[in-house]
């Protein structure tokens, strides 16, 4: 591939619309942005999916502490934020940009529905085994191909179907299980809340990613990283309050004294737990958004989906969960409806490329 090349992957309406600063990448750095993007995606949610569990098998108990930490660390997002120069054209901006109101409404607006998401994965984790939880994760796919196709207009295609047919038939195995592996103490009718409570999450992030898109896209309209920034700045905000408001509320607030002198590992490891969870959760959403801005909310969501092959493994390693036969029938399904959607995606590419040589083609003038 010639590094002058446009980047694949994009928006194909970024072919024919305005120009943007991602069009003006050459097809290497796009790629580096995106490596850089899936690296944070897929390390970031394998490293805080254990912590959580981690948290949890150590004796913490508090759902609203652990879902506070899924967004509470975004100031540290402020570093990047400040590095980046700032944009040269303010007044196309203040063109394109939408009111202050309606940005201040898709804030909170997002900011609630991240809050809401988070304390169902709370529950979900509470109940489920980190390699269990993992696999019902990867319904989000299924759920986000449907939100983008009505949302985002994202073409549904015989690949896209094929993917969201096989990846809920690997929730529907884990659902199944008689034998799953359940954290100790935890009752056959806690891991069926926990179940509902984790496809919930992942029905509502796939909505939740979608919704994004289409901020960037239709409301936003600006393209650049910064805004990327901003957005997971401001509703990890919103997030946050909500989930210290529900931590005061639910009375979970008086338990933290006595949860962190029993914590297994002592009061030092609780305090460093809970902090590199929120990091490393931080360090996951960069890449979840950098990816929507970048490629698709679809495309995230598959790279999601990736921790398929890392966190159950890690899991295996760090928790000896186990892996049934069940679990790893699920697992290579859900893997194959995951090629499948990557697939279709070169496909895609293939068509947007072709598209793109026969445009430039065209506006080649003949010689004299």
């Amino acid at each position: 591939m010639s590094g002058n090349q446009e980047p694949i992957l994009v928006k194909e309406e970024s072919v024919v619309g305005i120009p943007t600063p991602l069009l003006k990448l050459k097809s290497w750095q796009w790629w580096v942005l995106v490596s850089i993007n899936i690296f944070f995606l897929i390390g970031g949610q394998a490293a805080s999916v254990l912590l959580g569990r981690f948290y949890y098998d150590q004796g913490g108990n508090s759902k609203w502490m652990a879902t506070l930490v899924q967004t509470a660390a975004f100031p540290i997002l402020y570093i990047p934020l400040l590095l980046l120069p700032s944009s040269s054209s303010s007044a196309e901006s203040s063109e394109t940009s939408c009111s202050l109101k309606y940005i201040v409404l898709i804030y909170v607006l997002l900011g609630v529905i991240i809050a809401g998401d988070n304390m169902l994965y709370s529950v979900g984790l509470l109940y489920l085994s980190a390699s269990t939880y993992s696999l019902i994760c990867a319904t989000q796919l299924a759920f986000n191909a449907v939100f983008s196709y009505f949302i985002n207009a994202q073409k549904f295609t015989a690949l896209i179907l094929n993917s969201v047919v096989l990846l809920s038939f690997s929730a529907a195995l884990i659902a199944l299980n008689d034998d799953a592996d359940t954290p100790s103490g935890v009752s056959r009718s806690k891991y069926i809340v926990g179940f509902v409570c984790t496809l919930a999450a992942s029905a509502l992030y796939s909505l939740l990613l979608s919704l994004m898109q289409f901020s960037f896209e239709k409301i936003l309209k600006r393209e650049t990283f910064s805004v990327v920034l901003e957005m997971q700045i401001y509703t990890s905000l919103v997030a946050t309050c909500v989930s210290v408001i529900g931590l005061f509320a639910s009375g979970e607030w008086r338990t933290l004294h006595g949860e962190m002198e029993g914590y297994h590992k002592g009061q030092a490891s609780y305090v460093l737990t809970l902090v590199w969870t929120a990091v490393t959760w931080q360090v996951c959403s960069v890449g979840v958004v950098g990816l929507i801005f970048l490629v698709t909310s679809l495309f995230s969501n598959v790279i999601s989906t990736l921790s398929l092959a890392v966190t159950p493994l890690a899991a295996l390693v760090v928790f000896r969960d186990k892996m049934s036969g069940v679990k790893i029938m699920a697992m290579l399904i859900a893997l194959w409806g995951f090629a499948s959607y990557v697939y279709q995606n070169h496909v895609d590419d293939l068509k947007v490329r072709r598209a793109r040589q026969q445009a430039q083609a065209g506006r080649v003038e003949p010689p004299c």
